[in-house]
Protein backbone atom coordinates (compact mmCIF):
# COMPACT_ATOMS: atom_id res chain seq x y z
CA UNK A 1 0.00 0.00 0.00
CA UNK A 2 1.31 3.48 -0.78
CA UNK A 3 2.14 5.95 1.70
CA UNK A 4 -0.57 8.49 -0.01
CA UNK A 5 -2.97 6.15 0.41
CA UNK A 6 -2.41 5.02 3.96
CA UNK A 7 -2.60 8.37 4.80
CA UNK A 8 -5.60 9.54 2.55
CA UNK A 9 -8.37 8.82 5.60
CA UNK A 10 -9.95 6.22 7.09
CA UNK A 11 -11.69 3.45 4.86
CA UNK A 12 -13.37 -0.01 5.31
CA UNK A 13 -9.64 -1.58 5.45
CA UNK A 14 -7.91 1.36 7.40
CA UNK A 15 -8.56 2.97 10.98
CA UNK A 16 -5.97 5.72 12.70
CA UNK A 17 -5.51 5.58 16.53
CA UNK A 18 -3.47 8.23 18.15
CA UNK A 19 -1.96 6.06 20.24
CA UNK A 20 -1.83 2.20 21.64
CA UNK A 21 -4.89 1.67 23.98
CA UNK A 22 -3.38 0.27 27.41
CA UNK A 23 -6.11 -2.76 27.06
CA UNK A 24 -6.29 -4.54 23.76
CA UNK A 25 -9.76 -5.06 23.93
CA UNK A 26 -10.13 -1.73 22.28
CA UNK A 27 -8.45 -2.28 19.11
CA UNK A 28 -8.86 -6.37 19.13
CA UNK A 29 -12.69 -5.76 17.15
CA UNK A 30 -11.43 -4.18 14.88
CA UNK A 31 -8.69 -6.50 14.13
CA UNK A 32 -11.32 -9.17 13.81
CA UNK A 33 -12.99 -7.20 11.56
CA UNK A 34 -10.37 -7.00 9.64
CA UNK A 35 -9.46 -10.72 9.25
CA UNK A 36 -13.07 -11.69 8.48
CA UNK A 37 -12.99 -8.99 5.50
CA UNK A 38 -10.55 -8.57 3.04
CA UNK A 39 -7.89 -7.70 5.55
CA UNK A 40 -6.94 -4.18 6.69
CA UNK A 41 -4.53 -1.86 9.06
CA UNK A 42 -5.03 -0.26 11.99
CA UNK A 43 -2.30 2.86 12.06
CA UNK A 44 -1.08 3.46 15.44
CA UNK A 45 0.19 7.61 16.35
CA UNK A 46 -1.84 9.19 13.91
CA UNK A 47 -5.12 11.57 15.13
CA UNK A 48 -8.39 10.38 13.47
CA UNK A 49 -10.04 13.46 13.27
CA UNK A 50 -6.99 15.77 11.87
CA UNK A 51 -4.67 12.57 9.95
CA UNK A 52 -2.20 14.64 11.73
CA UNK A 53 1.54 12.04 12.39
CA UNK A 54 1.88 12.25 16.02
CA UNK A 55 4.17 9.28 16.25
CA UNK A 56 5.16 6.65 18.63
CA UNK A 57 7.64 6.43 21.54
CA UNK A 58 10.91 5.98 19.60
CA UNK A 59 12.35 4.57 23.01
CA UNK A 60 10.15 1.72 23.49
CA UNK A 61 8.93 1.15 19.77
CA UNK A 62 10.17 -2.46 19.61
CA UNK A 63 8.30 -3.50 22.90
CA UNK A 64 5.35 -1.91 21.32
CA UNK A 65 5.32 -3.80 18.46
CA UNK A 66 5.94 -6.77 20.57
CA UNK A 67 3.32 -6.18 22.65
CA UNK A 68 0.78 -5.72 19.71
CA UNK A 69 1.75 -8.65 18.13
CA UNK A 70 1.50 -10.62 21.22
CA UNK A 71 -1.85 -9.56 22.37
CA UNK A 72 -3.34 -10.19 18.40
CA UNK A 73 -1.89 -14.02 18.49
CA UNK A 74 -3.11 -14.65 22.25
CA UNK A 75 -6.40 -12.93 21.96
CA UNK A 76 -7.68 -14.33 18.84
CA UNK A 77 -9.00 -18.07 17.28
CA UNK A 78 -8.16 -19.10 15.01
CA UNK A 79 -4.88 -17.00 15.55
CA UNK A 80 -4.17 -13.94 13.69
CA UNK A 81 -0.69 -13.34 12.68
CA UNK A 82 -0.40 -9.82 12.41
CA UNK A 83 2.14 -8.12 10.32
CA UNK A 84 2.96 -5.16 12.63
CA UNK A 85 5.89 -2.84 11.23
CA UNK A 86 7.14 0.70 11.45
CA UNK A 87 5.55 2.44 8.31
CA UNK A 88 8.81 4.95 7.10
CA UNK A 89 10.42 3.21 3.87
CA UNK A 90 13.80 3.07 2.35
CA UNK A 91 14.08 4.87 -0.93
CA UNK A 92 16.42 3.39 -3.23
CA UNK A 93 17.49 4.76 -6.89
CA UNK A 94 20.39 4.38 -9.30
CA UNK A 95 21.14 7.80 -11.33
CA UNK A 96 23.17 8.86 -14.65
CA UNK A 97 26.07 10.44 -14.14
CA UNK A 98 26.69 12.10 -10.88
CA UNK A 99 23.94 14.55 -10.48
CA UNK A 100 20.00 13.33 -9.65
CA UNK A 101 18.87 14.65 -12.99
CA UNK A 102 18.06 11.63 -14.87
CA UNK A 103 16.92 7.94 -12.88
CA UNK A 104 17.93 4.80 -14.35
CA UNK A 105 16.42 2.79 -11.47
CA UNK A 106 13.92 3.38 -8.58
CA UNK A 107 12.90 1.39 -5.74
CA UNK A 108 10.75 1.54 -2.45
CA UNK A 109 11.29 -0.42 0.15
CA UNK A 110 8.38 -1.43 2.84
CA UNK A 111 8.03 -3.38 5.56
CA UNK A 112 9.69 -3.78 9.17
CA UNK A 113 12.80 -1.97 9.38
CA UNK A 114 14.92 -5.15 9.50
CA UNK A 115 13.38 -6.04 6.20
CA UNK A 116 14.00 -2.96 4.78
CA UNK A 117 17.67 -2.93 5.71
CA UNK A 118 18.23 -6.14 3.89
CA UNK A 119 16.16 -5.02 1.01
CA UNK A 120 18.16 -1.91 0.54
CA UNK A 121 21.30 -3.58 0.91
CA UNK A 122 20.34 -6.21 -1.91
CA UNK A 123 19.68 -3.64 -4.33
CA UNK A 124 22.98 -1.92 -3.50
CA UNK A 125 24.99 -5.36 -4.25
CA UNK A 126 22.82 -5.67 -7.64
CA UNK A 127 23.43 -2.55 -8.75
CA UNK A 128 27.13 -2.01 -7.70
CA UNK A 129 29.95 -3.80 -9.79
CA UNK A 130 31.01 -7.43 -8.90
CA UNK A 131 34.55 -8.27 -10.50
CA UNK A 132 36.86 -11.13 -9.12
CA UNK A 133 40.54 -12.05 -8.00
CA UNK A 134 42.84 -14.90 -7.88
CA UNK A 135 43.58 -16.30 -4.45
CA UNK A 136 45.93 -18.86 -4.58
CA UNK A 137 44.15 -21.32 -6.83
CA UNK A 138 41.18 -20.29 -6.20
CA UNK A 139 39.01 -17.48 -7.65
CA UNK A 140 37.15 -15.13 -5.23
CA UNK A 141 34.46 -12.65 -6.30
CA UNK A 142 34.71 -9.32 -4.91
CA UNK A 143 32.43 -6.48 -5.28
CA UNK A 144 33.84 -2.31 -5.83
CA UNK A 145 32.80 -1.67 -2.03
CA UNK A 146 33.17 -3.68 1.19
CA UNK A 147 29.92 -5.36 1.82
CA UNK A 148 29.62 -5.14 5.25
CA UNK A 149 30.45 -1.53 5.64
CA UNK A 150 27.82 -0.66 3.09
CA UNK A 151 25.33 -2.56 5.16
CA UNK A 152 26.03 -0.97 8.18
CA UNK A 153 25.55 2.18 6.52
CA UNK A 154 21.76 1.42 5.78
CA UNK A 155 21.89 -0.06 9.06
CA UNK A 156 22.86 3.20 10.66
CA UNK A 157 20.90 5.42 8.57
CA UNK A 158 17.68 3.58 10.42
CA UNK A 159 18.85 3.98 13.49
CA UNK A 160 20.12 7.40 13.79
CA UNK A 161 17.20 8.91 11.41
CA UNK A 162 14.47 11.43 12.74
CA UNK A 163 11.19 9.41 12.93
CA UNK A 164 9.68 13.04 14.00
CA UNK A 165 10.92 14.29 10.25
CA UNK A 166 8.86 14.43 7.32
CA UNK A 167 10.77 12.21 4.27
CA UNK A 168 12.57 8.54 4.18
CA UNK A 169 16.20 7.34 3.57
CA UNK A 170 17.12 7.25 0.61
CA UNK A 171 20.08 5.10 -1.53
CA UNK A 172 21.23 6.60 -4.22
CA UNK A 173 23.67 5.12 -6.56
CA UNK A 174 26.12 7.10 -9.13
CA UNK A 175 28.71 6.76 -11.45
CA UNK A 176 30.74 7.79 -8.58
CA UNK A 177 29.74 7.28 -5.54
CA UNK A 178 27.04 5.49 -2.92
CA UNK A 179 25.03 7.91 -1.01
CA UNK A 180 22.87 7.52 1.53
CA UNK A 181 20.74 10.07 3.27
CA UNK A 182 18.55 9.78 6.31
CA UNK A 183 16.29 12.58 8.51
CA UNK A 184 17.66 14.70 11.12
CA UNK A 185 20.53 16.80 11.82
CA UNK A 186 23.62 15.41 14.28
CA UNK A 187 22.61 15.83 17.89
CA UNK A 188 23.90 17.94 20.19
CA UNK A 189 27.35 16.82 21.28
CA UNK A 190 27.99 14.89 18.61
CA UNK A 191 30.30 16.02 15.47
CA UNK A 192 31.99 14.50 12.49
CA UNK A 193 35.03 14.07 14.15
CA UNK A 194 34.16 12.21 17.33
CA UNK A 195 32.28 9.91 14.72
CA UNK A 196 35.25 9.22 12.66
CA UNK A 197 37.05 8.62 16.31
CA UNK A 198 34.53 6.21 16.91
CA UNK A 199 31.89 8.41 19.03
CA UNK A 200 28.19 7.46 18.80
CA UNK A 201 24.83 8.79 20.55
CA UNK A 202 22.08 6.68 18.78
CA UNK A 203 19.06 8.82 18.07
CA UNK A 204 17.01 5.51 18.77
CA UNK A 205 18.42 3.76 21.49
CA UNK A 206 16.20 1.27 21.77
CA UNK A 207 16.56 0.24 18.09
CA UNK A 208 20.42 0.50 18.05
CA UNK A 209 20.01 -2.06 20.81
CA UNK A 210 18.01 -4.45 18.79
CA UNK A 211 20.33 -4.12 15.80
CA UNK A 212 23.24 -4.84 17.67
CA UNK A 213 21.59 -7.70 19.44
CA UNK A 214 21.14 -9.08 15.69
CA UNK A 215 24.20 -8.15 15.07
CA UNK A 216 23.11 -6.21 12.26
CA UNK A 217 25.24 -3.16 13.66
CA UNK A 218 27.97 -2.87 16.13
CA UNK A 219 27.01 -1.47 19.54
CA UNK A 220 30.22 0.48 20.44
CA UNK A 221 30.58 3.38 17.60
CA UNK A 222 33.34 1.32 15.36
CA UNK A 223 31.15 1.21 12.51
CA UNK A 224 32.40 4.39 10.68
CA UNK A 225 36.08 4.13 12.03
CA UNK A 226 35.73 0.26 10.52
CA UNK A 227 33.48 1.52 7.29
CA UNK A 228 37.09 4.34 6.99
CA UNK A 229 39.24 1.29 6.97
CA UNK A 230 38.13 -1.27 4.78
CA UNK A 231 37.48 1.70 2.38
CA UNK A 232 41.47 2.35 2.73
CA UNK A 233 42.15 -1.20 2.45
CA UNK A 234 39.96 -1.68 -1.30
CA UNK A 235 41.66 1.38 -2.24
CA UNK A 236 39.41 3.49 -1.91
CA UNK A 237 39.04 7.63 -0.79
CA UNK A 238 37.60 7.70 2.79
CA UNK A 239 34.01 8.26 2.77
CA UNK A 240 32.50 11.80 3.16
CA UNK A 241 30.24 12.50 6.00
CA UNK A 242 28.09 15.50 5.43
CA UNK A 243 25.91 17.42 8.22
CA UNK A 244 23.38 19.78 6.29
CA UNK A 245 19.77 21.37 5.90
CA UNK A 246 18.42 18.92 8.83
CA UNK A 247 19.59 15.84 7.35
CA UNK A 248 22.92 13.88 7.53
CA UNK A 249 24.45 11.71 4.22
CA UNK A 250 27.62 9.53 4.06
CA UNK A 251 29.11 9.38 0.52
CA UNK A 252 30.92 6.21 -0.21
CA UNK A 253 33.43 6.85 -3.21
CA UNK A 254 33.28 4.12 -6.39
CA UNK A 255 35.98 3.76 -8.47
CA UNK A 256 35.37 3.80 -12.45
CA UNK A 257 35.65 0.68 -14.43
CA UNK A 258 38.78 1.20 -15.81
CA UNK A 259 40.15 1.67 -12.27
CA UNK A 260 38.27 -1.56 -11.40
CA UNK A 261 38.72 -3.50 -13.77
CA UNK A 262 37.44 -4.69 -17.30
CA UNK A 263 35.21 -7.74 -16.34
CA UNK A 264 33.84 -5.38 -13.34
CA UNK A 265 30.87 -4.35 -16.05
CA UNK A 266 28.40 -7.08 -15.74
CA UNK A 267 24.57 -7.50 -17.06
CA UNK A 268 21.80 -6.67 -14.66
CA UNK A 269 20.97 -10.86 -14.96
CA UNK A 270 24.04 -12.00 -14.69
CA UNK A 271 25.25 -9.41 -11.62
CA UNK A 272 21.80 -11.04 -9.73
CA UNK A 273 23.07 -14.81 -10.31
CA UNK A 274 26.72 -13.77 -8.83
CA UNK A 275 25.30 -11.74 -6.15
CA UNK A 276 22.88 -15.16 -4.59
CA UNK A 277 26.37 -17.02 -5.33
CA UNK A 278 28.20 -14.83 -3.06
CA UNK A 279 25.86 -15.21 -0.48
CA UNK A 280 25.66 -18.64 -0.87
CA UNK A 281 29.85 -18.39 -0.66
CA UNK A 282 28.87 -16.54 3.01
CA UNK A 283 27.20 -19.34 4.70
CA UNK A 284 30.24 -20.83 6.47
CA UNK A 285 30.26 -17.51 8.15
CA UNK A 286 26.69 -17.77 9.90
CA UNK A 287 26.46 -16.29 13.34
CA UNK A 288 25.77 -18.17 16.11
CA UNK A 289 22.26 -16.76 16.43
CA UNK A 290 21.76 -17.55 12.81
CA UNK A 291 22.50 -20.78 13.40
CA UNK A 292 20.23 -20.93 16.17
CA UNK A 293 17.51 -20.40 14.16
CA UNK A 294 18.52 -22.97 11.45
CA UNK A 295 18.94 -25.92 13.84
CA UNK A 296 15.12 -25.57 15.37
CA UNK A 297 14.17 -24.56 11.32
CA UNK A 298 15.90 -28.06 10.73
CA UNK A 299 14.37 -29.67 13.59
CA UNK A 300 10.77 -28.47 13.46
CA UNK A 301 9.91 -26.83 10.68
CA UNK A 302 6.31 -26.59 10.85
CA UNK A 303 6.15 -24.92 14.27
CA UNK A 304 4.62 -21.16 14.16
CA UNK A 305 7.16 -18.12 14.90
CA UNK A 306 5.71 -17.29 18.30
CA UNK A 307 6.58 -21.25 18.95
CA UNK A 308 10.36 -20.90 18.08
CA UNK A 309 10.31 -17.15 20.44
CA UNK A 310 8.86 -19.40 23.47
CA UNK A 311 11.31 -22.24 22.71
CA UNK A 312 14.46 -20.08 22.31
CA UNK A 313 13.24 -17.85 24.77
CA UNK A 314 13.61 -15.05 21.98
CA UNK A 315 11.01 -12.20 21.42
CA UNK A 316 8.65 -12.54 18.01
CA UNK A 317 10.17 -9.78 16.63
CA UNK A 318 13.88 -11.23 17.02
CA UNK A 319 12.61 -14.77 15.16
CA UNK A 320 10.94 -12.92 12.39
CA UNK A 321 13.64 -10.99 11.11
CA UNK A 322 16.29 -14.24 11.29
CA UNK A 323 13.62 -16.05 9.28
CA UNK A 324 13.36 -12.68 7.16
CA UNK A 325 17.12 -12.78 6.77
CA UNK A 326 17.38 -16.52 5.76
CA UNK A 327 14.77 -16.34 3.40
CA UNK A 328 16.40 -13.14 1.81
CA UNK A 329 19.86 -14.83 1.81
CA UNK A 330 17.73 -17.87 0.23
CA UNK A 331 18.66 -20.37 3.03
CA UNK A 332 15.49 -21.40 3.97
CA UNK A 333 12.15 -21.15 1.47
CA UNK A 334 8.53 -21.04 3.14
CA UNK A 335 6.10 -24.18 1.73
CA UNK A 336 2.64 -23.29 2.08
CA UNK A 337 0.97 -20.61 3.53
CA UNK A 338 1.63 -18.70 6.75
CA UNK A 339 -0.90 -20.73 8.75
CA UNK A 340 -0.05 -24.13 7.33
CA UNK A 341 2.81 -24.61 5.65
CA UNK A 342 6.50 -25.43 6.91
CA UNK A 343 10.26 -24.05 6.29
CA UNK A 344 12.23 -26.02 4.02
CA UNK A 345 16.70 -25.61 4.30
CA UNK A 346 17.91 -25.31 1.20
CA UNK A 347 21.85 -26.01 2.63
CA UNK A 348 23.06 -28.81 4.05
CA UNK A 349 23.50 -28.42 7.87
CA UNK A 350 26.48 -31.23 7.78
CA UNK A 351 28.18 -29.01 5.68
Amino acid sequence: MTKSKLFSGESKNIEYKVTVPDKSEKYMKTVVAFANGGGGRIVFGVDDKTLKIVGMDAENIFKIMDAITNAISDACEPRIRPEVTLQPVIQCGVFKGTDRAYFVDRREFEGSIQEQVDAAFQYVLEKINLGMKIQGIYRQDVYELPPDSVRELIANAVVHRSYLEQGNIQVAIFEDRLEVTSPGMLLNNVSIQKMKEGYSKPRNPAIARAFAYMKIIEKWGTGIPRMIRECREYGLPEPKLIDFEGDFRVNMYRKSEREFGVNAKTTQTHQTTQTHQAIRDNILKLSEDDKTILTIVHDRPAMTQKEYALELGWTVDRVKYYLRKMKTQQIIKRVGSSHNGYWELLIDMEK
